[in-house]
């Protein structure tokens, strides 16, 4: 799939965050089917098992990329996850490259329902999810004086042209 744009990144965010020394520091894709992809390595602070990425950071992956789905079409609307369903296929190593992908299932005005999965970089399936989100503006979300640019504050490089995945998500 052809890759469109990024998408910001926040300061502090676990997945996300560019200045969290513990972050995945994931870039995130606009892909040309409406969906969003990322490429990235969990590190070995993100361990459970011994050579086994912890399941809440795959977990918090995906979390992130379904609801970061509403912004290839909603980008001033939070995601606020009210139900999450992971299903782990395989174990995730450390440190290894990975792929991932999510698309909305179903949208309204006040919430969505979105799919997500987790691959190697040769198409092997490792996790799944669903979510239910409810939509939240930024302009709830951030209060006090403080707006969405404070915290999401860096713009990507598009450095990827093209992300493959199989046809079965």
């Amino acid at each position: 799939m052809r890759v469109v744009s990024t998408q910001l990144n926040s300061k502090n965010c676990i997945v996300c965050g560019m200045e969290n020394p513990l972050s995945l520091k994931a870039v995130f894709y606009n892909l040309d089917d409406d969906s969003v992809a990322s490429v990235l390595q969990f590190k070995s602070v993100h361990q459970s098992y011994p050579d086994r990425t912890h399941g809440g950071m795959i977990s918090a992956l995906l979390d992130e990329l379904m609801g970061r789905a509403l912004w290839v079409n909603e980008p001033e609307m939070f995601g606020v996850t009210t139900s999450l369903n992971v299903t782990y296929r395989k174990a995730v190593p450390p440190n290894a490259l990975v792929k991932a992908r999510a698309y909305i299932t179903f949208n309204s005005s006040r919430g969505f329902t979105a799919k997500g999965a987790l691959y190697s970089m040769d198409d092997v399936l490792l996790a799944e999810a669903s979510a239910k989100f409810f939509k939240m503006p930024f302009s709830v979300a951030f209060k006090d004086g403080k707006n969405m640019h404070e915290e999401m504050c860096y713009q990507m490089p598009l450095d990827l042209v093209q992300i493959d995945f199989p046809n079965n998500l």
